[in-house]
């Protein structure tokens, strides 16, 4: 009796064993089939645009490479944009001389290459990629604009022939001192966020320069500043920052002034900051309402100012915004609420 249930049971499995080499070729013949629908949709990804075309964006498509695109048909191309893609390495874009702008953020780009041809480029991102060193950018004299958030960048090198960038982005990398920016006379904006830069140094020669951001680092003191006579915005959140000083050239011109989350004890030497709109001081260990009376009160711009998580705001919970607004009529925003 027990042989049919041997015999069921062998049955039983040889029929699992085929049903699962069904599965096993239809999953293959998906995939070939995917494969195939990926490859058209590659063929096809440029198919609506004209060989006039000046601008083309393709973002979030998983492209792996720039040569399968076929770019050398659009000879007045100007703007190309492969942002959240897949790519690996810069290439195909020799022939693409009228390029201005190319954004190649969020990608899988190790090495800055393959630029040499792209001599009226005004803009490039490759930011959020995994480049380590700056080069083969040096002869890009058109550049305006240049990002590298977010790499793996230690040194802040070959790039002194850019002498008409009006923005720099270099957030998020490991940089560790600020240097070779003396080119830099139009420089505008600075981005130096999330780096472990310990102090403030080589900035003299940024005149024009007016927001310097440089949040998230390593600082201590507030100082190396005096040459930037045209700042207008200075984000120095999240350091070690214990006094308000160094600010005795910026007395025109610095509007927003962010020492929040750092070690401040006091307010002070910012009374002669005239145009001040907006002041961010939250977070650290100011207690004493009588400074923002003396150092804020007779500043008629000011409209913002942060300073909760200090103690004059915790030991005052019931009276505290009163208190502020009584000292800061001028003042319309107080913290968040």
């Amino acid at each position: 009796m027990s042989h049919p249930q041997t015999f069921q049971s062998d049955a039983s499995d040889q029929s699992e064993n085929e049903l699962e080499n069904q599965v096993s070729s239809v999953q293959v013949d998906n995939k070939e089939d995917n494969k195939v629908a990926d490859d058209a949709e590659n063929d096809d990804l440029l198919a609506d645009f004209g060989e006039e075309e000046e601008d083309i964006e393709l973002t979030h498509l998983r492209i792996t490479d720039i040569p399968s695109l076929f770019l050398d048909r659009f000879v007045n191309l100007k703007k190309l944009c492969l942002r959240q893609n897949l790519i690996t390495k810069i290439e195909g874009l020799e022939n693409l001389k009228s390029l201005k702008e190319i954004d190649f953020y969020d990608n899988r780009i190790s090495y800055i290459e393959n630029l040499d041809n792209q001599i009226n480029l005004e803009s490039l991102d490759l930011s959020f990629n995994k480049i380590k060193v700056i080069e083969n950018v040096n002869h890009l004299i058109k550049l305006t604009n240049l990002y590298f958030v977010q790499n793996k960048i230690k040194t802040i090198q070959n790039l002194e022939n850019l002498v008409n960038l009006t923005n720099l982005e270099l957030g998020a990398n490991n940089i560790r001192k600020i240097e070779n920016l003396s080119s830099f006379v139009k420089l505008e904006q600075l981005w130096l966020g999330k780096n472990k830069i310990k102090e403030f140094e080589n900035l003299d020669n940024l005149k024009n320069l007016k927001i310097l951001s440089i949040q998230s680092n390593r600082l201590t003191k507030l100082n190396g500043l005096e040459g930037l006579i045209n700042l207008e915005e200075l984000y120095v959140s999240h350091n070690g920052i214990k006094k308000i000083e160094g600010l005795e050239n910026n007395v025109k011109k610095l509007r927003v002034l962010d020492i929040g989350n750092n070690f401040i004890t006091k307010i002070e030497n910012i009374s002669h900051l005239s145009n001040l709109e907006e002041f961010w001081a939250n977070n650290n260990q100011l207690n004493d309402f009588q400074e923002l009376e003396s150092q804020l009160a007779h500043i008629q711009e000011l409209r913002t100012v942060y300073l909760e998580g200090n103690p004059l705001q915790k030991n005052n919970e019931v009276t505290y915004r009163l208190k502020v607004k009584t000292i800061l009529p001028q003042v319309i925003q107080i913290d968040a609420t």
